[in-house]
């Protein structure tokens, strides 16, 4: 009778330890298939995404690293450009994506000059990225037209100086990188040269040679096979020591102390990828870019490689958009 009583109650007790001891064992095999799948990565293709039409440097370079990594990682990595609004659009869709590390970006530092001057960015180039690892360096080159009658930094500077206003330069367009390179050189050097904006840097070259425009800063294959016809000269370099791309050419900083543009390309992830992926990734990227062929690929292109961690990278992209809305506020750069 005792026994009849206690049953009842006791089976209750026995169903609810049976749907325990299920719900661990569940749990415990999906922790473990989570585990082995992060082991296994990458067990599926790999797409890199390049906010930007075919062609540019951030597509030929993410093409580049793509061949690199498939390789190395011996899975497929697709290169798909998904351009317009500035590089936004196709940088929202890897801030939004799953943080599994088959989606990544391969961008610049175009992406954070966008983030100093344009206002509701579709995500944050700080928090909305685990960036993934560096991968070139290049700076720009600052030509004059022929009637500039300069041939150094030190030269430049000193006609500018004493011609307030009188001087013109070119950009790719109002908010580039080309008019943020020449703008900090203003800024640091307390000078005066107006902005003449086009719609892209063929045009702006294009004046440049016809003597419209008097100086443009723009990058070494933009300016390179233009420089050997004699109606532009190369009076300087925007990196902080000489370059390879140019070795002969004297820094800006040697006449306006201090001054350093260099562009960037990098490979960046949604935030949230699991550090053991990007740390993986940061590995193999930094491997392919140590091959001599890519190495000498990316100077014919006016970069230089540059090896990274993880951390570095990221502490460059905050740097940089601090940088940037200070100069933009205080220059009034804004976007066309």
């Amino acid at each position: 009778m005792e026994n009849r009583i206690r049953n009842p109650a006791s089976r209750p007790l026995r169903g609810l330890l049976l749907l325990a001891l299920l719900f661990l064992t569940v749990a415990g095999g999906m922790l473990s298939a989570a585990v082995l799948a992060a082991d296994r990565y990458p067990s599926k293709p790999i797409t890199i995404i390049v906010p930007y039409p075919p062609g540019g440097s951030n597509d030929v370079f993410a093409r580049q690293i793509a061949k690199g990594l498939s390789d190395a990682m011996k899975t497929a990595v697709i290169v798909d450009n998904r351009a317009g609004a500035s590089g936004n659009i196709g940088s929202a869709i890897v801030a939004k994506s799953t943080p599994d590390g088959y989606t990544l970006l391969a961008t610049s530092s175009s992406m954070v000059t966008n983030a100093a001057i344009l206002q509701n960015m579709p995500f944050d180039p700080v928090s909305g990225f685990a960036p993934v690892a560096m991968f070139a360096k290049g700076p720009f080159i600052v030509a004059v037209t022929e009637s500039v009658k300069v041939n150094s930094p030190a030269e430049l500077m000193a006609q500018i100086k004493a011609n307030p206003g009188k001087l013109n330069y070119a950009s790719s367009g109002s908010g580039s990188s080309n008019q943020f390179a020449t703008e900090l050189l203003k800024s640091m050097s307390g000078t005066d040269v107006v902005h003449v904006p086009y719609k892209g840097m063929g045009p702006a070259v294009t004046d440049l040679l016809g003597g419209q425009v008097q100086i443009l800063i723009a990058s070494g294959p933009s300016l390179l096979p233009q420089l050997r016809g004699g109606k532009i000269r190369a009076i300087g370099i925007t990196s902080a020591k000489p370059h390879p791309i140019a070795p002969d050419l004297k820094p800006m900083a040697a006449a306006v102390p201090g001054y350093e543009f260099e562009l960037w390309w990098g490979l960046l992830a949604p935030a949230g990828t699991p550090p053991e992926i990007v740390e993986q990734l940061n590995g193999e990227v930094n491997k392919v870019i140590k091959s001599a062929a890519l190495k000498e690929y990316f100077l014919k292109e006016g970069a230089e490689v540059t090896p990274s961690t993880p951390s570095d990278f990221a502490a460059t992209i905050a740097a940089d958009v601090t940088r940037w809305r200070k100069l933009a506020k205080q220059q009034s750069i804004t976007a066309d």
